[in-house]
């Protein structure tokens, strides 16, 4: 599809249905707010040049992909960045680690290989994880630490459960703006909240180039690349690439290498300026889908809104933002989380590696832009109960560890361990069929006769 077919639909699902882009464009900020709040308060980045910079990625990724595609934080480096108080320099080296790799990998091919080698099953897995654990922080870092009436009365389980009635609700009423809804709600707490004399004041954005020492760069990319880096490449990737065709059929998938680039330019060039190091991600694509974005007019909205509020307010935001009621981001983080854990359903009933034609790989659509007919292959029962827990251990192990790497490498084995099975049991059916192939008719007679006469001389002697 070329971008002009793309930009057209953009215009067109926006006139068709332009509160459901506005309330999808809104659905990521369950992960975008606390992680982007805590590291500006934590001077680990520079929150204007983040929002003019993410808003911008915003615009372009909307205009070139044509879907909701997400940008959000790196959340690996974020919780390392938070926890070790990193200074900006060490927050944007890690960005540049993991960011290297990602564009090595895309230009050399690897990405391309390395989606065609990992079966359906372990990249569902990665996504079901995915799902579930942002319910798991949802509930742990959001909604647990709420009481009944605190920590204030804009902030608290009432709202939480206000909140999560709504969400109901609206199944009921899909075409309602839910996440704009509550986003506005939200910002009229915080503003109670702080104030009018702490509310955001005008402060122009005035870029600076930031140039890492090799000390800074060295602890970014050990402490927290490192553990981003495969979290990237499976979730912010490739498991984006294979959501986007599994909600968004009629458009065209990005291909993995599209992906990666697009992932590695943002980083490597808002990192110069104190940007927060950010990726795409299938969560944050789950939640904008959620809430009713189906086309790149959403995040193309919402990144004007950011690179507006990053040149006239900037760093202001800090306190207004610092005040969003935790009861409602965390109702939105957890239907983001459910959203995203609904595509295992379709692992032995539609999955896309049981898709197949004669003329293309199965995995054609994604990586090359293949778009032939196709018919479903029908698993045997042995085969779908494999896929379900090669699935599930992939599933186990990442949330067991908190690691998409571990998850990742348990799924692996898995699916290594029933092939290997299989190709055991197979060998040994056909050493078999080759051994009874080569004995003469004469000699199994013979046989047969000798077992007989064993056989009545055993029951004579009884």
């Amino acid at each position: 599809m070329k971008f002009s077919d793309l930009h057209a639909n953009n215009v067109a699902t926006f006139k068709k249905a332009p509160l459901a882009e506005i309330s999808g464009s809104l659905g990521d900020l369950g992960t975008l707010l606390p992680l982007m709040i805590a590291l500006a308060v934590n001077h680990s980045i520079v929150l204007s040049t983040t929002l003019v910079f993410s808003g911008l990625w915003n615009i372009l990724t909307g205009f070139f992909f044509g879907i909701p595609l997400p940008v959000q934080p790196m959340k690996a480096i974020a919780a390392v960045a938070i926890s070790r108080s990193f200074t900006v320099a060490e927050t944007v080296s890690a960005g540049f680690f993991v960011s290297g790799f990602v564009l090595l990998f895309s230009i050399t091919g690897l990405l391309r290989w390395f989606t065609r080698a990992i079966p359906t099953p372990v990249v569902k897995g990665i996504q079901l994880g995915a799902g579930l654990s942002l319910v798991i922080s949802a509930g742990t870092s959001l909604l647990q630490p709420l009481g009944w009436t605190s920590p204030n009365w804009a902030d608290n389980r009432l709202w939480a459960l206000f909140a999560f009635l709504s969400l109901l609700f609206t199944q009921l009423f899909p075409r309602l703006p839910y996440a704009l809804m509550i986003f506005i709600l939200g910002l009229v707490f915080s503003a109670s909240l702080v104030g009018l004399q702490d509310l955001p004041s005008p402060r122009i954005w005035r870029p600076q180039v930031l140039v890492p020492s090799w000390a800074s760069f060295k602890t970014g990319a050990l402490d927290a690349g490192l553990g981003q880096l495969p979290l990237t490449t499976l979730n912010s990737i490739i498991a984006v690439s294979f959501l986007s065709a599994d909600l968004l059929p009629h458009l065209p998938a990005p291909s993995v290498t599209a992906m990666g680039i697009s992932v590695a330019l943002m980083n490597l060039i808002g990192g110069w300026f104190g940007a927060m190091p950010v990726c795409h991600g299938s969560g944050g694509l789950a939640a904008q889908y959620r809430f009713g974005a189906r086309s790149g007019a959403s995040i193309i909205l919402l990144g004007l809104f950011k690179v507006i509020l990053g040149l006239v307010f900037g760093d202001s935001l800090v306190g207004l933002l610092g005040q969003y009621p935790r009861s409602l981001l965390g109702v939105m983080v957890l239907a983001a989380g459910l959203e995203l854990a609904k595509v295992g359903e379709s692992l032995n009933y539609g999955a896309r590696d049981l898709w197949q034609d004669s003329d293309s790989p199965p995995f054609a659509a994604a990586d090359e832009g293949y778009d032939g007919p196709k018919k479903r292959r029908q698993p045997s029962e042995e085969e779908r109960r494999q896929r379900w827990m090669v699935m599930l251990m992939t599933v186990g192990g990442l949330l067991a560890f908190k690691n998409d790497a571990v998850g990742f490498a348990a799924g692996m084995l898995c699916h290594w361990a029933y092939k290997s099975s299989d190709l055991w049991s197979r060998r040994q059916r056909l050493r078999w069929k080759s051994g009874r192939q080569s004995v003469s008719p004469v000699e199994t007679f013979e046989d047969e006769e000798q077992l007989l006469a064993r056989t009545e001389g055993h029951s004579d002697s009884r």
